[in-house]
């Protein structure tokens, strides 16, 4: 009953008069859109890596740091001076001569504060550059909620600046929040250009490559741009309303799925309709037929898919909670094309869009056995074997995948030859570690204070109780009763909070920094239950990567369990069987798990890389369970089709030969498509391209050609 109304969809979008239509509604529908709506690029922008509620502990310290400290509150940017040695009299003039223009009417609008080198002795000065003096630090502070088209112009205005002081012999880098900022819009300015043209090129010869017809090459492709023409209207009016974040990230991996899932859907189409059109004359009833026994698994195919990406609601954490919208509003329009848009064109194509090799009713086949025919044989002889031996083999990986270590540091994935990472990397290499990003120690009272000798004492005991803790190298500033002020910027103006500096042993941004402030915050009560404080706030980049952390934990708990649940379902729905669909969510949950640890493992070996980042597990969990499924409801939809006129043992042999070459045609395009994202330029996209290539190719040819089908045959074998 349910499919009802999508088969009329279908049979209507494959009519003659509805097919004409159903193209010339689309075109307008592009037209329109293209010509009153704006572009999902125009309100694009990065997550960050904050709450959804933006009420974990260290937002709640930087709103405390915000209303207790504003004159503190901005976008820093770190400018990094470095020379072979130690840094020259005549480069220490010309950084006072920038320090000097920074502090002038000249300096770029937006800048508020910078550090005011030209003003301090020569012997202060010093005491700022690295212990061996060939590096100098120097901090301007930039307007907090400024757009990043201006912060940019404000980085470039002083690169040109320090390019006109002529200091050949210096590295000038500039990193901190704002160097960041700067880079990564840079990195992806032209990013989804090259994307979208490497993504069509590869596209178009594979198709050529497997089809030898440049009509079935091109179409999938037109198809493809039209439908993204109104994805990417569609969010852009979302954007502009402010319904949701449109995240940078999402809308390159979103142009990825957009090209492959169409491609898919058009070789799943067009070969039945080849079939078809062997059978019967008119092209549009050899539509209509092949739409019928194609419409469903497609239909549950965009349906699995969409709720993987609502799934991605439940998150708390902006980048993954800023992909649901991005994706569920292109899938809904995918899907809607897949039983509309692509039987339109290619009933209106008829038998051209095969030339030229054009099918002709009752044409004669070559008796030849394709290669999926000897695996399908391959696999009825032998499926406990076949079994047994590649789920040993998928566990192993599985296995593996619990050795990975996971990265938490941003910069890991940028360029090596980035400025803003080669800037950090010079400050890790001449300065304390944790001098890099302090953590900012916030005790707060519900009302003020007073400066005397028992609080002095009061805040030295906290002062020393974080600093004899494990991992802790110093926290700033001493205090003595001798004190008549408190120190500057150590007291808020309403006298309710103080604040110290907290510096770390390790690298703020690495996961012992991160463990070591975890449980300095776990201590919170006991360090402030001797003072007349009510509370203890933490703040800073490693606070934040504490919450980043339990987001990231939390999420990956819910996340995994509900796509897993309302994945079997769906399935559940489709196969109206109880043992299919956790047969085929248990296949590809081991696939994605093997795919992960060979991956892992091919890092280890030969990127040689230590960690990668908390987010790709998350990422290509979701994609590759959604878009594996497709490949397993395609396989036991023809099994059960064919399960009507043949023994089951027979019905699946079938079954794999007749769908082996679509299906293996269909993954070697979706695998290669995330490929693409290896030209992208932060090693987090790319690894993830990898990590998908692998893990769809190895559901394409092994799990839905061998493991699924040997299964099938094993607990099915009376019939």
């Amino acid at each position: 009953m349910m499919l009802k109304p999508i088969r009329a969809i279908t049979k209507f979008s494959s009519s003659k008069g509805g097919a004409k239509v159903v193209l010339a509604t689309w075109l307008v529908a592009v037209l329109l859109l293209s010509l009153f709506l704006p572009s999902s690029k125009d309100y694009d922008s990065n997550s960050g890596e904050g709450s959804m509620q933006e009420n974990m502990p260290s937002e709640k310290a930087e709103q405390l740091m915000k209303e207790a400290y504003p004159d503190d509150e901005g976008l820093p940017a770190l400018l990094v001076f470095h020379e072979d040695g130690q840094i020259s009299e005549q480069t220490r003039e010309k950084i006072t001569e920038l320090s000097e223009w920074l502090e002038s009417d000249d300096k770029p609008d937006h800048i508020v504060s910078t550090l005011p080198f030209h003003q301090f002795p020569e012997d202060v000065q010093d005491q700022m550059f690295s212990e061996d003096m060939s590096t100098l630090l120097f901090n301007v502070t930039l307007e907090a909620d400024l757009e990043t088209s201006e912060a940019n112009a404000i980085m470039e205005d002083i690169k040109e600046k320090v390019a006109s002081f002529d200091m050949t012999d210096v590295q000038f880098e500039i990193t901190g929040p704002a160097g960041i900022a700067a880079d990564t819009t840079a990195l992806f300015k032209n990013a989804d250009f090259v994307l979208m043209i490497a993504t069509v090129l590869l596209i178009f010869v594979l198709l050529i490559a497997i089809y030898r017809s440049p009509i079935l090459a091109i179409t999938p492709l037109i198809i493809a741009g039209i439908v993204y023409g109104v994805v990417d209207r569609l969010i852009g009016v979302f954007g502009k309303a402010e319904l949701f974040s449109i995240d940078t990230q999402a809308i390159s991996i979103m142009l990825v799925l957009l090209f492959a899932v169409l491609t898919d859907y058009s070789l799943f189409i067009f070969s039945r309709y080849r079939e078809q059109l062997k059978k019967v004359e008119s092209k549009y009833e050899s539509m209509t037929e092949a739409m019928y026994h194609v419409s469903e698994p497609i239909f549950f195919s965009g349906s699995t898919i969409f709720l993987a990406m609502l799934t991605l609601f439940v998150t708390v954490f902006k980048p993954y909670n800023h992909f649901a919208p991005v994706f569920s509003v292109a899938v809904v329009v995918i899907l809607i094309a897949g039983l509309t848009l692509i039987p339109s064109v290619f009933s209106l194509m008829g038998r051209r869009a095969f030339w030229p090799f054009i099918p002709k009713v009752n044409e004669g086949t070559k008796e030849k056995r394709t290669l999926w025919e000897k695996i399908s044989r391959f696999v009825s002889r032998r499926p406990a074997v076949i079994a047994t031996s590649l789920i040993i083999v998928f566990l192993s990986g599985a296995v593996y995948f619990t050795t990975v270590n996971f990265s938490y540091n941003l910069l890991k994935s940028f360029p090596e030859d980035v400025s803003s990472r080669v800037g950090f990397e010079l400050l890790e290499d001449h300065y304390p570690e944790g001098q890099l990003a302090p953590v900012t120690v916030l005790l707060e009272n519900e009302g003020p204070i007073e400066w005397d000798d028992a609080t002095k004492e009061e805040l030295e005991h906290v002062r020393q109780q974080l600093e004899s803790e494990k991992g802790v190298e110093e926290v700033t500033p001493q205090l003595d009763t001798a004190m008549d002020e408190a120190p500057r910027n150590f007291m808020s103006d309403d006298k309710a909070v103080v604040k110290f500096d907290l510096v770390l042993e390790n690298n703020p941004y690495e996961t012992e920094a991160i463990e070591e402030l975890r449980n300095l915050r776990d201590k919170s009560e006991t360090i402030i239950s001797q003072t007349e404080f009510d509370s203890i706030h933490f703040a800073g980049q490693t606070a934040e990567q504490v919450d980043v952390q339990a987001m990231n934990k939390r999420d990956m708990i819910v996340l995994f369990s509900l796509v897993t649940v309302l994945m079997t379902l769906v399935l559940g729905m489709q196969t109206r069987s109880i043992i299919l669909p956790v047969l085929m969510m248990g296949t590809i949950l081991l696939s994605y798990a093997a795919s992960m640890g060979f991956s892992w493992f091919i890092f280890q070996q030969f990127l040689s890389l230590d960690a990668i980042s908390y987010r790709l597990p998350v990422y290509t969990f979701v994609f590759m369970v959604a878009l594996g499924i497709d490949y397993n409801i395609m396989l036991v939809s023809r099994i059960r089709e064919e399960a009507k006129s043949y023994p089951f043992a027979k019905a699946v042999e079938r079954g794999v030969a007749l769908t082996g070459g679509v299906i293996s045609s269909a993954g070697m395009i979706l695998a290669a498509t995330f490929a693409v994202l290896i030209t992208q330029p932060l090693q987090e996209l790319y690894l993830f391209g990898f990590v998908m290539a692998f893990g769809i190719l190895l559901d394409t040819f092994i799990v839905r050609g061998m493991l699924m089908p040997s299964i099938l045959l094993l607990i099915n074998r009376k019939k």
